[in-house]
């Protein structure tokens, strides 16, 4: 399992709308300067910000046909709105993530663990000066309220320790995943759906070339 999210993280294999993801994240990779990351952080997201912009004009990757009339909510990291009945659309401006490349993995760790609720990269929106990903996925409606410990058990049996609160550790793939309070899972008819998932690569397993 290590080596498949390796792969994944790398582009080698692919999971659930994978394409657009992966080759965003292999443009920023290819444009990081020789130890970019040692440098001052502002002085790196600025170069990296440039280097999204680079990527997203070169593939005509802005949006500006959201409907912005369609809104249903927001947290500190992204805005939701509603595209039709089947899914919804959630720009993130990645604030919740070191670099562009961090939030790309979460999404492609999403997908892999979680394919019921994948998220699609559709590209990229401009709002004056902040820049957010586009992403569509599957509408959940909630039948029922969720119960925490059914979540626990869930990710315990799938290799995930509860470090604290609703943050969970699986030291084994080298990987965080945080923040699942019930409004970020919710149950429809006895399923769990994972919609809004805060994954991390802990820094064992970012020493492998990702």
């Amino acid at each position: 399992m290590k080596d498949e999210i390796q792969h994944i993280l790398s582009g080698k294999s692919q999971v659930k709308h994978s394409n657009l993801i992966q080759a965003t994240c292999s443009y920023l990779k290819r444009s990081q300067s020789a130890g970019a990351m040692a440098q001052e952080y502002k002085q790196f997201k600025q170069q990296e910000r440039a280097c999204l912009i680079e990527f997203v004009e070169k593939q005509h990757l802005w949006l500006t046909d959201i409907n912005l009339d369609n809104y249903v909510s927001q947290g500190a990291e992204q805005k939701v709105y509603l595209k039709d009945g089947s899914s919804v659309l959630k720009l993130n401006d990645a604030i919740y993530y070191a670099t562009w490349i961090d939030y790309l993995h979460n999404l492609l760790l999403n997908n892999l663990f979680f394919p019921d609720t994948a998220y699609q990269l559709l590209g990229f929106y401009k709002d004056h000066e902040t820049i957010y990903a586009v992403v569509e996925q599957p509408f959940v409606k909630a039948t029922e309220k969720t119960d925490l410990s059914l979540v626990k058990s869930f990710l315990k049996n799938n290799g995930f320790r509860n470090s604290k609160n609703h943050d969970y550790i699986n030291e084994d793939l080298g990987i965080i995943l945080e923040d699942l309070h019930d409004e970020n899972v919710l149950t429809q008819n006895g399923m769990l759906y994972f919609i809004d998932t805060v994954f991390y690569i802990t820094s064992e397993q970012k020493q492998y070339p990702l």
